[in-house]
């Protein structure tokens, strides 16, 4: 056994040892450590500094918080797009993306983003750490804010005591996080968004129905074509709802954690407002209703454009459109449910929708930049749009693709006729570039960057390749639509002509007529998205629509008609209508507006001016970081494991470090049963994972979930591991890695990967390593991969008793969708061979049982694992060789919007029907045996204390060989997380 952990102990330390070095530069206040990378992002530094300490200074006195801990907020350029997440557990972390954020339908209205983050952010570490005096006590008995692990399950018991917030639905932290945004930005939010009022008043028009508090989580987050900002807008509507008629105060008192407040935001929600949250839900219902009505008959003062929609369903997100008079068809990226985002083509005459090819990589809202090359009938567009931009090309007649340029991280795209040439901005580290490809689009230049705090988006070039025009946001969230000569650009004059100022509503999708003499685009100016139209040669601005709900991406095809896209519930619709300047529309009314109208406190929690922020006086430290010196204690806590039938008795504890560079956790327990031998009662687990690599040592390994059911994973004996894991391609879906793992063992009884197959050997060491490429896609609202493909290679080798026993394996898995929505078909099939003696378990396969036990934290489909075949019994089935084919249909799911409780409800029930067949020994007549089962799995999800998700399945098969009925397996099972 000590030859092992010597080992284990110097593999540590050689790997270990140089993670001691500095991976990013540190900047550290008394309420933050600000990690940046020092030489692309040391001027942003201290700008996002001084947002997060104003932003804090606020909150603080708001809320009454006093933070058990720093923030560790780390900035990273990893995304086209900016973003930021926060946790609170088990310590403090916001998470910043220093990218332009995507100005897409004005969905994230906003003034500097960095501000905006750290004001939003801050929302969810304070609504998540406040403490009353009973989590303090739970967060010392445990050493700290528990996280919960789907390994020991008890741990979900311990996370709602010491984080009892935690246990609320998204659209609650979400909706209190977007309503302070709002007025600590002056005003600037969803708060008063008029995307946020176009949803609702279309709902409204439309009849739509409205998701419960259940159904928004359930539901509308997974169904619907916008995901989870559902969370959002539904959230933003009702906390705005409950401060316009009970004031912005009660808000308060619902969301801040202090003495006398309940730990369930439910329960804390009666406490303030004396009634049900279901109750208060249906009230806003019935106010937004009315409210809309009164906005919708503001519209109707003015006669309504009329329109005549193209395509027979709504199309979710899409992109910016191009027409191609020649075939008579615009080109847009779309995604929406049931489908595959990707490029359409729609006809203008009948409305017919053809695909050209898939979006890799879709983006929410805007999916894909676009660009049309006309002569050549080739369109550009992006892939990988949330994260690092690839330029792609495809041609529209044959519909041949090709890459351009990986991680160009360019879009907004724009087509220069006269040269050629692709325009676009190009995001890097926060910065916005004006960016030229030259034909053949293989290298890109540099025409401007703009200043930290300036961004341009929405492209377009006149056709005779002379005014390049774009949108410009500036740091105080004011909008503008400007010019500029593209000659002039490209001789390094970057200077521009301002078109028209739009306040803080954004002039979207602006493009020329043919003739060039006016820019056509869309804008929320009178509070609806309508169509307008820009005058060069009389400089003037004028509405070309009416609509009542809202108008986007305009293109006009003739004299006197354009195609715009058309708002509806389920996203954007393309329609034929006017264009004829109008003389007058009539503004809406923001619920926004109305709660600054009725509580001017609003107005006092604008958070100032970052610029008052003195930094230097806050500033305790700078300098490198290192990982090792900021990794510690965070939680420990008592466990229950099995061992075998008996229960074991101990702790877990768990060590981490902020960025996420080490992990560590270890387990020890203890089995009082007096039947189980002394030296097999002291259980011990320890798993250390560094960027990587993972170490692991187990003594007596045991297994909480070894207490319920058949499959058992703990075993008598000991081991030490080291394992590395690399990825050699993350181009999503696209994933290839590899895994190398090397394991010793000891005092064995019982197979390491089979549980009914003993050992003839107690000691060996096996050296493992395994290959995997996956391209697996689904579409919005599905539960499972719809399409795609995997492959595995396996190849374990056991060196025992100075003999070396290898088997390798392969796995190819291809699916297909089904003509019904989030139905498909998979073929998985999986083949190998193993050179040793047959009678040696060591050179044998074992197969049997679906795996799953009564409660379990792995996958529920097991029967789709090469080991697997449900209808015989664990390890029944052995051979030096296979061949293995499983034919399974994954019918549609069933999807629940109020089904249960707020703590504890059903999302979606599915069910899978599958075939195997199987043959072992097939190099030996003697041997060769065949087998068949078919059989039949039906899985519930549920959702427990609004965000931990379960999986109740049931499955049945029955196994067979070539002559005769075997047996048959029932399998009931929980999954936990």
């Amino acid at each position: 056994m000590s030859k092992y952990i010597i080992a284990l102990v110097a593999a540590i330390v050689l790997v270990i040892g140089p993670g001691t070095r500095a991976q990013f530069q540190s900047l550290e206040t008394e309420n933050m450590r600000l990690l940046y990378n020092e030489v692309t992002q040391a001027y942003l530094a201290p700008h996002v500094a001084r947002c997060f300490e104003n932003a804090m200074k606020f909150h603080r006195e708001l809320l009454n918080y006093t933070p058990s801990e720093k923030v560790t907020v780390t900035m990273f350029d990893i995304a086209d797009y900016g973003n930021a997440g926060a946790a609170a557990v088990p310590e403090n972390r916001i998470s910043l993306l220093v990218a332009p954020i995507s100005y897409a339908y004005e969905t994230s209205p906003a003034n500097e983003r960095m501000n905006t983050f750290m004001n939003h952010e801050l929302v969810h570490i304070v609504a998540l750490d406040q403490a009353t005096g009973r989590d303090k006590f739970f967060r010392k008995m445990f050493f700290g804010k528990v996280s919960e692990t789907s390994d020991n399950p008890l741990s979900i018991l311990y996370g709602y005591m010491t984080n009892p917030r935690q246990a609320a639905p998204r659209w609650f932290h979400e909706g209190i996080a977007v309503f302070l945004e709002t007025w600590m930005a002056g005003g600037i939010g969803r708060v008063q968004g008029a995307y946020d009022e176009m949803v609702f008043r279309t709902m409204v028009l439309d009849s739509s129905s409205f998701y419960d508090p259940i159904g928004v989580e359930s539901h509308g987050s997974q169904t619907d074509f916008q995901v989870g900002v559902v969370s959002y807008l539904y959230g933003t509507r009702f906390f705005s709802y409950l401060a316009l008629h009970y004031g912005p105060e009660s808000l308060i008192d619902w969301v801040a954690r202090v003495g006398g407040s309940k730990a369930y935001v439910i329960s804390q929600f009666k406490q303030v407002y004396d009634m049900g949250l279901g109750d208060a839900w249906n009230q806003w219902i019935d106010w937004e209703h009315e409210f809309q009505q009164v906005n919708l008959d503001s519209i109707r003062q003015y006669p309504i454009t009329p329109y005549r929609d193209l395509s027979p369903i709504a199309l979710g997100s899409l992109s910016r459109a191009q027409y191609d008079s020649v075939s008579g068809e615009i080109y847009v990226a779309v995604n929406y449910p049931g489908e595959v985002a990707h490029i359409a083509a729609i006809s203008i005459s009948d409305g017919s929708i053809r695909k050209l090819c898939d979006i890799k990589g879709a983006a929410l809202y805007y999916v894909s930049a676009m660009a049309f090359d006309r002569h050549r009938h080739q369109l550009f567009y992006t892939t990988d749009n949330d994260d690092w931009r690839d330029l792609r090309v495809i041609d529209t007649r044959t519909k041949q693709t090709r890459t351009l340029q990986k991680d160009l991280r360019m879009g907004d795209l724009a087509f220069n006729e006269n040269d050629s040439s692709l325009w676009g901005v190009r995001h890097y580290n926060g910065i916005s570039t004006l960016t030229r490809v030259p034909y053949p689009y293989d290298d890109w230049n540099q025409i401007y960057s703009w200043p930290y705090g300036k961004d341009i988006y929405d492209l377009d070039i006149s056709s005779d390749g002379k005014i390049v025009t774009a949108a410009l946001s500036e740091i105080s969230g004011r909008q503008s639509l400007i010019a500029m000569n593209i000659d002039s650009l490209v001789a390094g004059d970057s200077s521009y002509s301002t078109l028209f100022e739009f306040g803080h509503s954004i002039p979207a999708g602006f493009v020329f007529s043919d003739d060039n003499r006016f820019l056509y685009g869309s804008s929320y100016y009178s509070g609806a998205s309508n169509i307008f139209r820009y005058d060069f040669k009389l400089d003037s601005m004028e509405a070309l629509s009416n609509c009542e709900t809202g108008l986007f991406h305009p293109i006009p095809v003739s004299q006197d008609s354009m195609i715009a896209f058309r708002y509806t519930r389920d996203g954007f619709l393309p329609a034929i209508l006017p264009h004829r300047p109008l003389e007058d529309i009539s503004a809406i009314t923001f619920l926004g507006h109305k709660i600054a109208r009725e509580y001017p406190i609003v107005r006092d929690w604008n958070v100032g001016s970052m610029a008052d922020i003195n930094l230097d006086s806050l500033t305790v430290s700078t300098g490198n970081y290192h990982a090792l010196a900021n990794f510690r204690l965070v939680s420990m806590y008592p466990i229950v494991e099995g061992y075998g039938e008996y229960p074991a008795y101990g702790f877990r504890v768990n060590l981490e470090e902020p960025v996420g560079f080490h992990s560590s956790d270890m387990t020890v327990s203890y089995t009082p049963n007096q039947s189980l031998p002394q030296e097999e009662r002291w259980h011990v687990g320890w798993h250390h994972i560094y960027l990587n690599w993972q170490f692991s040592f187990n003594y007596n390994g045991a297994d909480f979930y070894d207490l319920f059911g058949p499959t058992k994973t703990s075993r008598k004996g000991y081991s030490a591991g080291l394992l590395y894991k690399r990825t050699l391609l993350y181009d999503l879906p696209r994933v290839m890695d590899y895994r190398l793992s090397l394991t010793g063992f000891g005092g064995l009884e019982k197979m390491p990967d089979y549980q009914n197959i003993a050992t003839t050997f107690d000691e060996f060491v096996t050296l493992n390593g395994a290959w995997t490429y996956k391209n697996r896609k689904a579409s919005l609202g599905a539960v499972d991969h719809e399409k795609g493909i995997l492959w595995n290679l396996t190849s374990n080798n056991t060196y025992v008793n100075r003999k070396l026993y290898s088997k390798f394996a392969t796995r190819f898995d291809f699916g297909i969708p089904l003509s019904l929505h989030h139905s498909s078909i998979w073929l998985r099939t999986s083949a190998g061979y193993a050179p040793g003696d047959r009678d040696n378990p060591f050179a044998n396969f074992f197969f049997g049982g679906f795996g799953n036990n009564w409660i379990d934290y792995k996958t529920e489909k097991r029967y789709r694992q090469t080991h697997a075949f449900p209808g015989v019994e664990l390890n029944a089935i052995g051979g030096t060789n296979f061949a293995r084919a499983v034919l399974d249909l994954n019918l549609p799911p069933i999807r629940f919007r109020h089904l249960g409780w707020q703590a504890l409800h059903i999302m979606w029930i599915r069910c899978s029907l599958f075939s195997t067949v199987l043959s072992t020994n097939l190099d030996n007549e003697e041997y060769r045996t065949t087998y068949f089962n078919a059989g039949t799995q039906l899985d519930l999800r549920f959702k427990l204390l609004s965000r931990l998700k379960l999986t109740f399945s049931v499955g049945y098969a029955a196994g067979f060989d070539e002559q005769e009925y075997l047996s048959d397996e029932l399998m009931v099972s929980l999954k936990v997380l």
